[in-house]
C-alpha cells in the first residue's frame, strides 16, 4: 500500500485526508503545512475518529513540504495560512518538489488551479499524464446526483459525460443513461436544462464533495479503476488542443493518465465543448 501526502491543511486538504483515511486503501495519510501546530491538530482529531468510524488509517503531519518528496501520490490542497495552493505560488511549490526529486503524480484538488496544471506542464516540465485535477470530478458526481433525484433513483445508476472547463462545463444528456434506459426518455427537456443552468451555481465545488473526488482519484492512479472517471487533464494534442486544462473522462493506473477517452456527444453538445476550448486558447 502506498503513502500519499497532502501539501496544505486547509479545508480542502482535511477533508481530502478524511476522506483517505476513512475509505482504508493507502497505507498513511501525511497532512503538510508550514502550520505544523495546526496540521497536528487535525490529524489527530480525525486519527481520534478513527474506531468510531472503523478506519485505522495512520494520519500523520509534516510541516516541510519538501517532505512530500518521498509520497507515491502527492496532492496539492490549500494551505491553513495562506489558502489554496495557485498561480506563481503553487507553481514555485511544483518546482520546489521537482527540484528535490519528486516523481510521484500530482493531484490537484483545488477549483482555481487550472491555471497551475498548465503551467506545470508547460513551465516546469511535469508531464502531462502526471498530472490530475479533482474538484471538477465533484461536479460530475452532482450532476449524477441531480439526475437521479429527477427519477426518483441513485446517482451510483446514473451514466452522464460532463466536459470542459470550469464554470463552463457541458453535459452529454443525449448519451445519459439510468438503469439502462436514456436519461432523455426519464427527463422532461425543461428539467435537463434546469440542471446544465445550475453548473455554474455548482462552482466551485465545497471541500467535502472535492475531499471525496480526490480520494477517487487518488486511488485510481494507485490501484487502477474498472470505471473512467471523469477529471480535469491537461490535453496533449487531443481535440487538436495541447496545454489547455479540461475535464474528460479518463482511464488511470499505474500512477499516471492510461489514456484520455472522448465522450460520446451530440454535434450540438461537441461543438459546445469545443468551443470552450477554443476560448481558452
Amino acid at each position: 500500500m502506498s503513502v500519499v501526502s497532502i501539501l496544505g491543511a486547509g479545508d480542502i486538504g482535511a477533508a481530502t485526508a478524511y476522506a483517505l483515511a476513512r475509505r482504508s486503501r493507502v497505507r498513511e495519510v501525511r497532512l503538510v503545512d508550514t502550520a505544523a501546530n495546526v496540521a497536528a491538530g487535525k490529524a489527530l482529531d480525525m486519527r481520534q475518529s478513527g474506531p468510531i468510524e472503523h478506519f485505522d488509517t495512520p494520519i500523520t503531519s509534516r510541516g516541510d513540504a519538501l517532505d512530500a518528496v518521498s509520497a507515491d501520490v502527492i496532492v496539492i490542497a490549500d494551505a491553513f495560512v495562506d489558502g489554496e495552493w495557485e498561480g506563481e505560488r503553487g507553481l514555485a511549490l511544483i518546482k520546489q518538489l521537482l527540484r528535490a526529486g519528486s516523481k510521484a503524480p500530482i493531484v490537484c484538488a483545488g477549483p482555481k488551479q487550472a491555471w497551475l496544471m498548465e503551467a506545470a506542464v508547460r513551465e516546469a516540465g511535469v508531464p502531462a499524464d502526471r498530472i490530475v485535477g479533482s474538484a471538477s470530478s465533484a461536479v460530475h458526481s452532482g450532476v449524477r446526483a441531480l439526475a437521479a433525484l429527477e427519477v426518483n433513483g441513485s446517482g451510483v445508476d446514473v451514466s452522464v459525460a460532463v466536459v470542459g472547463r470550469a464554470p463552463g462545463f457541458t453535459i452529454g444528456w443525449t448519451s445519459a443513461t439510468f438503469g439502462g434506459s436514456t436519461l432523455t426518455s426519464q427527463i422532461p427537456p425543461h428539467r435537463m436544462l434546469a440542471i446544465s443552468d445550475m453548473l455554474k451555481k455548482m462552482w466551485p465545488p465545497k471541500p467535502q464533495a472535492i475531499g471525496a473526488a480526490t480520494a477517487m482519484i487518488v486511488e485510481g492512479l494507485l490501484g487502477g479503476s474498472r470505471r473512467h472517471l471523469f477529471a480535469t487533464t491537461v490535453l496533449d494534442g487531443e481535440y487538436g488542443e495541447r496545454g489547455v486544462a479540461t475535464m474528460v473522462p479518463l482511464e488511470l493506473g499505474g500512477r499516471k493518465i492510461i489514456r484520455r477517452i472522448e465522450p460520446t456527444l451530440s454535434t450540438q453538445e461537441r461543438v459546445e465543448f469545443l468551443n470552450g476550448l477554443s476560448r481558452k486558447s
